[in-house]
């Protein structure tokens, strides 16, 4: 349990660390959602696809996967049971 604190004019919450860890807030970005029972607090998760088009855009200027075969090879090699679709 924990109560208000005051952060200027606005009002925080401290959230213990193991359950920061439990729920894996750390270092995230949180979203509020108003319900009936009050508030909810979600880390932002973004699909682990999301910035590949940067990702290849960055690769292809610096030709760093067209000048190195193996990385290349590696990079495609990626195992897609764990790709969302």
């Amino acid at each position: 349990m924990t109560t208000l604190t005051r952060i200027g004019n606005s009002q925080g919450v401290r959230i213990p660390k193991p359950i920061i860890a439990q729920v894996q807030l750390e270092g995230a970005q949180i979203e509020f959602e108003v319900t009936s029972d009050g508030l909810l607090l979600r880390p932002v998760r973004t699909p682990e696809r999301s910035k590949w088009a940067e990702e290849i855009d960055v690769q292809l200027a610096n030709h760093t996967l067209v000048n190195d075969p193996a990385r290349l090879q590696e990079w495609l090699d990626e195992p897609m049971e764990e790709w969302e679709w």
